[in-house]
This record gives C-alpha cells, sequence and structure tokens, in this order.
C-alpha cells in the first residue's frame, strides 16, 4: 500500500508560528524528515506520516499543546487550492461541502471526512485514512482548518454548536475558543463538530453561477473521480447519505441528474442495481465499523440507517450467519499467519 501524503500547503502558517513561540523551525523540519524548501512550494507533496510527526514534535518542543489550532487561524477556502476555487462556486453549502469532501484527496490523502445528518443536525466527522494513526495535533489543525473553510460560506459569527474530539483536554482552552466556541468537548466518540442540518442549506454568497461550470471542469482535469463510473458515484452516494436516512434510489438519481429509469439502467448495464449496490455498501462498512470496536453497536445502527439496535443485529446475522458481538469477537481472535 501507498503511504498516504498530504499537500504542503497544510503547512501554512507553521514557519510563522514556530518562530513567534520563540523556536526556528528548520531544526523540527529536518528532524522529522522534510526539507524546509518544500514549504516555499504549495503543491508539493509530503509523507503525511511525517507531517504528523513534525506538528507534534513541534508542540512538544515549544510546550504549545494547541500548535494546530493556532496554526489554522486565518485560514480560508483557498488552503484547499483547486478544490477550494471549485466549493466557493457551488450554489450552497451543502453542495461546496460535499465538494469538498469528495475530492479531499487531492489535498489530503491520510483523513476521511464523513458528513451524517439526523434529526435536523448534521456532524462533520473526520477520521483517518484506513492504516493510519493520527496524533492530536494532525486532527485538531484538520478540525480546526475545516471549521474555518465552513465559516467562509456563513455568516459572520459562527460557530459549530459542538466540537467534539477523542482525546483528552489540554491544559488551556483559549485557543479552541476563539476557533470553535464554548461548546467543545473532549473524550468524545468522534473527532469534529456538530452543526444545524439548515446551516447546510444556506446560500453560498461566495457563489459566481456564471462560473461554477469552469471551475468544476477545471476541478475534474485535475482530480478525476477515484470511479468515474456509475456505480462507483452510486456507492460513494449511498455511503454519505446513509446516516441521515435518506438513502434512496430516487434521490440519487436527481443527484446524479438522471431518471430512476436511466439509473436503473446505468447499473444493469454493469450487472448491477440499486438493492445490490446499497447491500454491498452497507455490508462493507458493517464489517468496518463493527471490526474496529470504537463505538457501541447502536451508534453504528444509526449510521447503517437502522431504526433500532434489534433490526440491525436480524440483518446482520442474516448477512454473516452471527451476531455482531461473536462477529467482532471472532476478528479479534484471529491472528496474522
Amino acid at each position: 500500500m501507498t503511504a498516504a501524503k498530504v499537500r504542503s500547503s497544510a503547512l501554512t502558517g507553521y514557519v510563522e508560528l514556530t518562530q513567534s513561540l520563540g523556536s526556528a523551525p528548520d531544526p523540527f523540519m529536518r528532524a522529522a524528515g522534510i526539507d524546509p524548501t518544500s514549504l516555499a512550494m504549495p503543491n508539493t507533496w509530503l509523507p503525511a506520516e511525517r507531517v504528523d510527526e513534525l506538528l507534534e514534535r513541534t508542540a512538544l518542543a515549544t510546550s504549545c499543546t494547541n500548535f494546530a489550532v493556532k496554526m489554522a487561524d486565518g485560514r480560508g477556502v483557498s488552503i484547499l487550492g483547486a478544490v477550494g476555487l471549485a466549493a466557493r462556486e457551488e450554489p450552497d453549502v451543502r453542495s461546496a461541502i460535499a465538494l469538498i469532501l469528495r475530492h479531499m484527496r487531492v489535498h489530503n490523502e491520510a483523513i476521511r471526512i464523513l458528513l451524517v445528518e439526523l434529526n435536523g443536525l448534521a456532524s462533520l466527522r473526520i477520521e483517518p485514512a484506513p492504516g493510519m494513526t493520527l496524533g492530536r495535533q494532525s486532527i485538531e489543525l484538520v478540525v480546526a482548518s475545516l471549521a474555518r473553510i465552513l465559516s467562509a460560506f456563513l455568516p459572520e459569527g459562527w460557530r459549530p454548536l459542538s466540537t467534539c474530539f477523542v482525546h483528552e483536554e489540554p491544559a488551556t482552552l483559549d485557543a479552541h475558543h476563539r476557533a470553535f466556541g464554548p461548546g467543545i468537548a473532549f473524550e468524545q466518540d468522534f473527532n469534529g463538530f456538530v452543526l444545524y442540518s439548515s446551516d447546510l442549506d444556506s446560500v453560498n454568497p461566495l457563489s459566481d453561477p456564471m462560473f461554477q461550470p469552469y471551475a468544476r471542469q477545471y476541478l475534474d482535469m485535475l482530480a478525476p473521480p477515484e470511479d468515474a463510473s456509475t456505480v462507483g458515484r452510486v456507492r460513494e452516494m449511498i455511503e454519505a447519505l446513509l446516516p441521515g436516512g435518506n438513502c434512496t434510489a430516487a434521490r440519487i438519481a436527481r443527484s446524479l441528474g438522471m431518471d430512476r429509469r436511466t439509473l436503473h439502467r446505468h447499473l444493469s448495464q454493469a450487472g448491477e442495481n440499486y438493492t445490490s449496490v446499497f447491500d454491498s455498501v452497507r455490508a462493507d462498512l458493517a464489517r468496518r465499523y463493527v471490526a474496529r470496536g470504537d463505538r457501541n453497536l447502536t451508534d453504528i445502527a444509526g449510521e447503517l440507517g437502522f431504526s433500532d439496535l434489534s433490526s440491525f443485529s436480524r440483518w446482520f446475522r442474516r448477512q454473516f450467519g452471527t451476531s455482531p458481538t461473536k462477529w467482532a469477537a471472532h476478528q479479534h481472535d484471529v491472528k496474522p499467519v
């Protein structure tokens, strides 16, 4: 597996902040295996593990536990380069965020961002990509940067309803409160933040409808979808819509600019139908979530679109021949040869 990488633009502000804390950035960068000159070229790819090490090393050496949150101060949509250029031309906040999430790998291969909507609330959840382990500085940098980006589309002074982190609370929270407002909680089930779903329906004040087609065309030239097939696009949309309970063939067809009959024809040509793709995505996610063991089964049931735990358990038993608890225990008992 190729090691995940991140654009050097992710370290925007690193040099200035380190210097303001009374330290020279060069030794930290060289110790982490990063050439300092790479920061002069914003499109250089850097190994994500080295960037993660750099942030942790610098925060420790400067005794600045909120280093990454401070580093994100002042960031905006432009930090994402071509992705940000295309996102700022989307007509509403929801479509702008959806575009960013879909193309985040163009900027950072080490993370996955999930949008989960339920009961009038939306949460943006940041997870390490498969095989990646990220320290608190990398996680806080992504969460703070995403909050800053989202605030560019919303009224001045907007802050998340609540910001959540899996790791423990730092000694001081001044920088966190400036970045996220008062609603901050640590030792939670996910990294990210919660906002009203209605915020996502807001009109994007940055958008120029005349320029939108050109911005999207430019982005597609630089970063074609990982799987441009209809099946691949449907899979991506099912995964995004499952938690909100609004995952229907009709909705996905509309989002793809076609009617249900046309969607069915495209899927049939690939030997699939909507139900087969839906079941495959749900099974893949169930295996991933249950095997990880970092969230309870009730939460997993909700994220997979089930009304309650019992419905999920019955479905899981039909799919895998055993209960989720026994299946997870078996996975942990299996030793690599």
